[in-house]
């Protein structure tokens, strides 16, 4: 299980460990957004930080219809307990956890500020 905190702007963060190809790593805050269909995005200085491996280009379609070229990276995240190799998008914003990095997980968010954050495997959520 993963847990978090709403903050005073109601967004849900949680804390994850990302790993670099040598075995650097860093701890993040990351605002869990339905709204991204990725993993995890991460601005360059964090990516340049931890030496991730560049993989290709990637194109969205944002929620103001504008189209977005970015480029994506590898890297490991540290994830309910188990070590996850991840594309990384990279965007200069916050860190953002996206949908794809939730697959098989239950979100709960308690929406209030200091509210718990929940993410529970699937299977957990189910007999837990």
């Amino acid at each position: 299980m993963i847990s978090g905190v709403v903050t005073d702007d109601r967004q849900a963060v949680i804390r994850l460990t990302v790993r670099g190809p040598t075995g650097q790593e860093q701890e993040i805050e990351a605002i869990v957004d339905t709204g991204v269909d990725g993993c995890l995005s991460l601005p360059s200085s964090l990516i340049v930080l931890l030496s991730l491996p560049w993989r290709e280009r990637g194109r969205a379609l944002l929620a103001d219809g504008s189209d977005s070229v970015f480029d994506i990276y590898e890297g490991t995240v540290l994830w309910d307990g188990q070590v996850r190799r991840i594309p990384v998008h990279e965007a200069e914003t916050i860190p953002l956890v996206g949908m794809s990095l939730l697959q098989g997980y239950e979100l709960t968010v308690q929406v209030q500020r200091g509210g718990d954050v929940t993410v529970r495997a699937l299977s957990q959520a189910k007999s837990g």
